[in-house]
């Protein structure tokens, strides 16, 4: 099998599981569910992901990934407002892609159940860790005076990550929901954390 080949495949299984815990959930999807809708065998299946919850691990490992790449790329810029207002605006932009919406119907499945399953925390908490990386941009920002103090970098990153989260479970119960409304909604938030410069 090709390196191709082999990637195209693992796709597909990613891809089969998504569609099945969209519409199923998790506990109702079963491994031979996925295999079905992927169209493959169950050892083909398996001997990529021994288990529903290396799947789980599978999707949101991916979903982490590209999330970094979008705050590293944004923080790249030296203007901190700016990075600010195009993290926001990449974010909103990926999410109005109807297979990213699937995945994250998914996700907010594994939030909901991390909270009984510790063997899902930790995928949970992959994600949330992330702001690690806001702490930093939003502490230098602060340093150079492009960002307000009346807040401290913890709570503002909290803030922004309660504002996509909340526009992620808002849109799984409303998938027709207004994404460009919401953005520039949550782009006014930027704009009160980090004000535009005085003439």
């Amino acid at each position: 099998m090709t390196e191709a080949t082999a990637e195209q495949r693992r796709r597909r299984i990613l891809d089969a599981a998504v569609d099945c815990f969209a519409e199923r959930g998790l506990h109702a999807t079963t491994m031979q569910d996925i295999c079905r809708r992927a169209d493959t065998s169950p050892g083909a299946v398996y001997s990529w992901y021994p288990s529903k919850e290396s799947i789980i691990d599978a999707i949101a490992a991916e979903r982490h990934e590209h999330e970094i790449h979008l705050l590293a790329t944004a923080l790249a810029d030296p203007d901190p407002r700016t990075a600010l207002h195009s993290f926001l605006d990449a974010y909103f932009e990926w999410l109005s892609d109807p297979s990213e919406r699937l995945r994250r119907r998914v996700s907010v499945q594994v939030w909901a159940e991390s909270l009984v399953n510790d063997r899902l925390q930790p995928t949970v908490q992959e994600g949330i860790g992330q702001r690690s990386l806001a702490w930093d941009g939003i502490r230098a920002a602060q340093a150079a005076g492009a960002v307000t103090t009346a807040a401290d970098a913890d709570g503002m990153a909290r803030l922004v990550l309660a504002v996509l989260q909340g526009f992620i479970l808002q849109q799984a119960w409303e998938p027709d929901i207004d994404i460009e409304g919401y953005r520039r909604a949550a782009n006014l938030v930027v704009d009160a954390l980090a004000p535009p410069p005085g003439p």
